[in-house]
């Protein structure tokens, strides 16, 4: 994708959606609707019946980002770095990057974490290596998902989600995840990285809160293909979208978020007297 048609992207003040995809015909059906598109590492558990995203490897996130990059002729394409290919040290993260980038030719990787990994981010954009963050819920960090905590619901969480965004707007990533943080919490978390004066870093949501600048959701739970879904076990900021078609689902779910219809309150985690930390994410049936 041309610089130009990048910047026009970023600088759209209409609301951003994205949509995983992890094939050639999803990401072309996607290609028409959508304006980024992740290969998600959640391509372990839709695709590969894993528990969680931990074992998934490079060559798994390679050879899907190179099947969707061949589709993708007008949006851009994000790939997740795999859990243990980039904690260790800023090279081995920059190393992985330049594979990914080189097998797929996608714009660029997304990275998990705030504070904490903020040198390794710095490293690799400072060689030229496009970053999107992501801070919130951590699914590479998770064994097991039970009984998941939402984060943001106290003020020590909100302040230090604030530190791990702006930790992140200095590490110049190009746009940040927030996943499954309180809707006050992420309220506050867009507002500084708005207020952040260097540039313009869209925030994109996913069971956070209709403030940021765009929404992303797991293709295969809004279009009700999940397992999860067939046990009514998908996370609360999920909508599902069954329209005739898929390519019918999709377009609705794009116009919604366009419009600020998606997300309402009811698929974001909104504080009252009986929430509480112990909010749970999401519950998957142990084996």
């Amino acid at each position: 994708m041309k610089l130009k048609k990048i910047t026009k992207f970023f600088n759209n003040k209409k609301p951003i959606v994205g949509l995983t995809a992890y094939s050639y015909d999803m990401a072309k059906v996607l290609d028409k609707h959508v304006d980024f598109i992740l290969v998600g590492d959640s391509l372990g558990m839709t695709l590969y019946g894993m528990k969680n995203t931990r074992k998934v490897t490079l060559d798994m996130m390679i050879n899907h980002g190179k099947a969707v990059v061949k589709a993708a002729k007008n949006t851009l394409v994000i790939i997740d770095l795999p859990f243990n290919t980039y904690e260790r040290t800023p090279l081995q993260a920059y190393e992985t990057a330049c594979k990914v980038i080189e097998k797929t030719n996608c714009y660029g990787v997304k990275i998990e974490g705030g504070i904490e990994i903020k040198e390794t981010i710095s490293y690799l954009t400072k060689r030229g290596i496009n970053v999107m963050g992501h801070i919130g819920l951590s699914p590479q960090s998770i064994k097991n998902y039970k009984n998941i905590k939402i984060k943001g619901f106290n003020s020590f969480e909100e302040s230090n989600l604030i530190k791990d965004a702006i930790s992140l707007c200095n590490s110049n990533v190009f746009a940040i995840v927030i996943e499954a943080v309180a809707e006050k919490a992420s309220k506050a978390i867009v507002k500084k990285v708005r207020e952040y004066k260097k540039k313009f870093i869209p925030t994109i949501g996913i069971g956070a809160s209709q403030n940021c600048n765009g929404q992303i959701l797991v293709t295969d739970d809004m279009l009700g293909l999940t397992n999860e879904y067939k046990k009514n076990k998908l996370p609360k900021f999920v909508k599902v979208y069954k329209e005739n078609n898929i390519d019918l689902s999709i377009k609705l779910f794009c116009s919604e978020v366009r419009k600020g219809i998606f997300p309402s309150e009811e698929f974001c985690y909104v504080s009252n007297k009986k929430t509480n930390n112990n909010v749970t994410y999401i519950k998957f049936n142990e084996k």
